[in-house]
């Protein structure tokens, strides 16, 4: 009797934190939960049920569980009905800058969700590049293709061999990253495979983190500015050894040059072209470009993976292929990253024919929303904006409603230029354009608290004496011109699309919101020289003077005026499939340099002079040049 109450008790506490987890936030409309728990929205009578739960590949289950045995590593994925090969090699981290495996010839086979590498008899001898027979230590890279010779996971695992026996070591399975650079610090960021404590050893001075944990985060401060810096990480018995170089001082003005790109998701192509959601290929070529030119930071907004996923288990696979796409290179210098449509995760409402009806973001807000999911995969600046509670659309003031904007949103500085970092998809609803029921953000929508925030924060760099230029950078442009003319800050002229909260229409329609982030762009401040955006999979630049016509013709509202030049430009050219050039906008004639190429952006920036230069990747060729100012 005693274990039947005490099973109930346990199965009403669980059970509250399921329905807990339920909870609808006030923001939405139409949307509860049954008896049962599940989630459904009501639409003209009927209920819509969230999709069942896709079959998906987690990032625990891609990393394998690595067991030593007696010849090497055994790895088991947990997923019974999954074959394919294991490709493998070693990498050796002390004869290149930039160190990568080197597959060896054989693969080994996985049946029934599990494989076998033999380190012994295949790694040794003549194969044995790292040298781990005699150092006693090694580290295996290996990927996991399916039955089809898709690419899913890219992985890394060190291990010891001693008395004749392997075991698995302390492996950074992702990293050690570039994060947070300034004058006088960085932070140095990475991933273990267990809990464990590490050390970083800078110009002589020990940087300890003795707290057992598989992410790290180390601040190095107290650096000489425009500096290169060794740095080493310590864990076990093993190291890996880089560099980084500490940024000028604020206003200093002297020369350097930064990267900007955005939408790497999977491309057509085949094979790394497709590394479960990520143009591996194109990434590893953008970062090697960015290297060779010497590029103080890589600024990549939106679209990084495929995304689109109802289980964040899902996206977080994509976003460490991304981050293994750039890894070599972002041992050494920042890449930025910012959020866009496609790192969405969210419920479906589908019918009977699995037919979408709806889509939101997933809740809870704090763990399980888009930008939380994204935040927690990145290292980026804070900043005071936390979320849309508070505004005049806000329903409950005494309850956070919305998701969060932590590290989503935030500005950063560099010498003489500062970059703002927009979320022009928070909350968004990709179904909204259809069907408003749900409520949600429009796709490329600035919301209320964001717009106040950047106001307030051009507004006090414009009063900085050591900030000549600003950039600002959103996924979406405000300009579409080939591929997204039917969205982004256009809607085709159409101005009655708009967010819907708790089933209310906000006033501004997205053309008058896109005015609106215009006027504080360009007539409120003085050193906005650029808008950074991609979502269109393409090339392009906009010199947008106060004489390109930016409004359709049966406009009625007010027109912007506007009494000086900026540029948009557009570099979505990471390795998604390309958009080619639409010309049904009104400010078609003032674009110029539209390609489909694969490109890299480089902003060179000599105190009060910049121009940029844009190449292939591929062919390292320069196919556009220009000055901004």
């Amino acid at each position: 009797m005693m274990k039947r109450n005490l099973l109930i008790i346990i199965m009403l506490f669980f059970g509250h934190i399921f329905y807990a987890q339920l909870v609808v936030p006030q923001v939405y409309s139409n949307i509860q939960t049954d008896n049962d728990g599940n989630l459904y929205y009501t639409f003209l009578g009927k209920k819509f049920y969230v999709a069942e739960k896709e079959k998906i590949y987690t990032l625990s289950q891609m990393k394998g569980n690595p067991q030593a045995y007696a010849d090497g590593i055994s790895f088991d994925f947990g997923i019974n009905d999954l074959s394919g090969k294991v490709i493998y090699g070693l990498i050796n981290y002390k004869d290149a800058k930039n160190p990568l495996p080197v597959w060896f010839k054989k693969t080994s086979e996985i049946k029934n969700g599990k494989a076998t590498i033999n380190i012994k008899k295949n790694l040794s001898g003549r194969y044995d590049m790292s040298n781990w027979e005699k150092s006693g230590k090694g580290t295996l890279s290996y990927r996991v293709t399916d039955n089809k010779g898709n690419i899913l996971y890219d992985g890394i695992i060190s291990f010891y061999f001693e008395n004749k026996t392997f075991k698995i070591a302390e492996t950074i399975t992702e990293g050690p990253f570039v994060n947070l650079l300034t004058p006088t610090s960085v932070v140095i960021s990475f991933d273990f495979n267990k809990k464990a404590a590490a050390n970083i050893f800078v110009d002589g001075k020990k940087y300890t983190d003795n707290s057992d944990k598989f992410h790290h985060e180390i601040k190095i401060d107290g650096l000489k500015s425009d500096t290169e810096y060794s740095y080493e990480v310590k864990y076990g018995k093993l190291s890996q050894k880089y560099s980084f170089k500490t940024a000028h001082k604020k206003g200093e003005r002297k020369p350097f040059v930064f990267a900007y790109a955005s939408d790497s998701r999977q491309g057509q192509g085949g094979g790394e072209h497709n590394v479960y959601g990520v143009n591996f290929y194109e990434m590893r070529k953008i970062a090697a470009a960015a290297s060779c030119k010497d590029v103080a930071f890589v600024q990549f907004t939106g679209d990084l993976v495929n995304g689109y996923v109802s289980n964040k288990e899902k996206i977080n696979l994509q976003y460490a292929n991304w981050k293994r796409s750039a890894e070599p290179f972002a041992h050494y210098f920042p890449f930025v990253a910012a959020q866009g449509n496609h790192e969405f995760v969210g419920f479906q409402f589908v019918n009977k024919k699995g037919k979408r009806r709806g889509s939101i973001v997933r809740f809870p807000f704090n763990t399980e929303s888009s930008s939380a999911v994204f935040a927690s995969n990145f290292v980026n600046p804070h900043s005071s904006l936390k979320s849309e509670d508070g505004s005049k659309y806000d329903p409950n003031p005494d309850k956070t409603d919305f998701p969060p904007y932590d590290e989503t949103v935030f500005y950063y500085t560099y010498d003489n230029i500062a970059v703002i970092v927009l979320n022009s998809n928070y909350w968004y609803c990709p179904s909204l354009k259809y069907n408003a029921g749900t409520s949600g953000n429009l796709h490329g929508y600035i919301m209320d608290n964001q717009l106040e925030w950047l106001d307030k924060t051009i507004e006090k760099l414009e009063k900085d004496k050591d900030i000549d230029h600003i950039f600002v950078t959103q996924h979406t442009p405000a300009f579409p011109d080939g591929g997204h003319t039917g969205d982004d800050m256009w809607y085709k002229g159409k101005n009655k699309y708009r967010p819907y909260i708790a089933g209310k229409p906000v006033d501004k329609g997205i053309i008058e919101r896109r005015d609106e982030y215009l006027n504080i762009l360009i007539n409120k401040s003085t050193k906005v020289i650029s808008l950074l955006t991609g979502d269109e999979h393409n090339y392009n630049k906009l010199k947008l003077s106060p004489d390109v016509n930016i409004y359709p013709d049966d406009w009625k509202l007010n027109k912007l005026k506007r009494n000086r030049t900026i540029w948009q430009i557009n570099n979505g050219a990471a390795g998604a499939p390309y958009y080619a050039q639409d010309k049904s906008v009104p400010w078609t004639n003032a674009v110029s340099g539209f390609t489909t190429q694969n490109a890299l952006v480089l902003i060179y920036v000599n105190a009060k002079k910049v121009s940029v230069k844009v190449l292939n990747p591929e062919t390292l060729d320069i196919f556009d040049e220009y000055e901004l100012r």
